[in-house]
């Protein structure tokens, strides 16, 4: 045991599950808190998880035919204040510049919050015939919301994410973009990060500030509270008007492009710890491990013992990220900060193995030791990975649907918020009152109304009169 505590212990998240984050992010070295008040420093094992989102992502992007670009990190004030709704919803939070070296601007900036005042008032340039869309473009980049509460990966001030806007000739098929990039989204959460989302459209008190419709993907914590974990946003021609978007259609008439914008951002992170995380630290989903199999020679100071491993490793790096760890650590130790960072398979191979051509793998996610015969240690542990995958997708799923509640009604509405922790699924009239109230009264919103709609009841969960919309509810990151 004097081994295991030499990886410093971390709280257990059924005594405190905020403490359990903090203790998981800064102990498996993800992030380091920065001298910049609400912004983090992306150590090396947090920033290889978002290049294996991003580029995993990106060739998903790249596959219905979005192309990547660039715009400034700066927004003049007079661009902003363009679209008056959009404006609205990120005034609280903007970052402004002031002054160039020692000179006042003319005009304030604001650092960017999001891009799509920059993006309008490039298509603008860039759009004349209906020859020139649909217009299908991403930026990957960092945005800037001077946030009161910070916690890392979750939200900071300064945070990483892509921006995809597109801009279309008719409604429908910025309709359909809208929707297939959620799909996009609800895809790679499931098969890539092995976490099980719900898919549907935000409430109008929930939607973007200037959309027409937003939807969402939205997934559940181990806690039980949600995490939108990414959204896609139809803005139908609103922001078109704003900035005068227009094309010459075929039949010579001008006409206001249809536009849409979708992000997903480094919170990514955040929900993979908060998903699969154990007592022991990070547990990854093989598909997103920066590290796949960690090698660790038992007894390594024995003759022939690190030839070996490094022979296993040349072996195994043909069919996985996979990695020795020959430093002078004990073994013990060397167990517990594998388990710490999360790496889903661990080889552990000595002397007696050696001589008896086999090989130990543990696997980060059960703790199941399995002996393996080193002829066709390539074949298992290819199927492991695999396996490993397939059951965290499950495990995680089976934890969704173990904490979502049913209510009928408000006394069993009020119950569920305060006694079980996950989603509620509950009638809504429609009506923005009855939403303000329910939030009020038990601080969870609506997450989203489910593309797949079921009927509970005739009526309101809140108010008792007829319900049109079957809502997700919970409390939320």
């Amino acid at each position: 045991m004097a081994d295991k505590k030499l990886v410093e212990e971390i709280t257990s998240m059924e005594e405190d599950f905020a403490q359990w984050y903090t203790d998981v992010v800064k102990k498996a070295d993800l992030m380091s808190y920065s001298s910049v008040k609400g912004c983090m420093i992306f150590k090396p094992a947090g920033y290889a998880l978002w290049e294996n989102i991003q580029h995993e992502l990106d060739k998903r992007f790249k596959a219905t035919g979005v192309e990547n670009v660039y715009l400034p990190m700066f927004i003049p004030e007079s661009l902003l204040e363009k679209e008056k709704d959009h404006v609205e919803g990120f005034a609280p939070e903007v970052a402004w510049v002031t002054h160039g070296g020692l000179e006042p601007l003319q005009e304030r900036m604001c650092v960017r919050p999001t891009s799509e005042t920059l993006f309008c008032d490039f298509y603008k340039g860039e759009i004349q015939s209906y020859r020139d869309l649909p217009k299908v473009y991403n930026q990957w980049c960092s945005v800037v919301r001077w946030e009161k509460e910070t916690r890392p990966f979750l939200r900071s001030r300064e945070f990483l994410w892509q921006e995809g806007h597109t801009a279309h000739a008719t409604a429908e098929d910025a309709e359909a973009r809208t929707q297939q990039m959620l799909n996009v989204y609800a895809d790679f959460l499931e098969d890539f990060l092995a976490i099980p989302v719900i898919k549907g459209r935000k409430t109008d008190k929930e939607k973007f500030a200037g959309a027409e419709a937003t939807y969402t993907i939205e997934a559940l914590m181990h806690d039980g509270k949600a995490l939108q974990s990414g959204t896609s946003h139809n803005f139908g021609d609103g922001f078109a008007r704003a900035f005068g978007i227009q094309y010459t259609d075929k039949d010579n008439t001008l006409k206001y492009v249809h536009q849409t914008s979708w992000g997903m951002t480094t919170r990514l992170i955040g929900a993979l710890i908060m998903v699969h995380g154990d007592n022991s630290g990070l547990v990854l989903p093989p598909k997103i491990a920066p590290t796949q199999v960690m090698i660790v020679p038992i007894m390594q100071r024995k003759e022939g013992v690190l030839d070996k491993a490094n022979e296993l490793l040349g072996r195994l790096s043909k069919v996985a990220r996979a990695k020795l760890d020959s430093t002078d650590k004990s073994p013990g130790f060397k167990f517990a900060e594998q388990e710490m960072r999360g790496i889903p398979l661990r080889v552990e191979m000595g002397p007696r193995d050696i001589e008896a051509n086999q090989a130990v793998i543990v696997r980060r996610d059960t703790g199941e030791k399995i002996t393996v015969s080193l002829d066709d240690i390539e074949s298992k542990v290819s199927e492991l990975l695999e396996t490993i995958q397939k059951d965290m997708l499950e495990r995680a799923r089976a934890h969704r649907d173990a904490h979502t509640t049913v209510a009928t009604n408000y006394e069993e509405f009020k119950d569920a918020v305060n006694n079980k922790p996950g989603f509620i699924k509950a009638m809504w009239c429609g009506d923005r009152a009855c939403e303000d109230k329910i939030k009020e009264d038990t601080t969870a919103t609506s997450r989203c109304m489910p593309f797949n709609q079921e009927h509970l009841s005739d009526v309101c969960v809140c108010c008792g009169k007829k319900a049109t919309k079957m809502v997700y509810w919970g409390k939320a990151y």
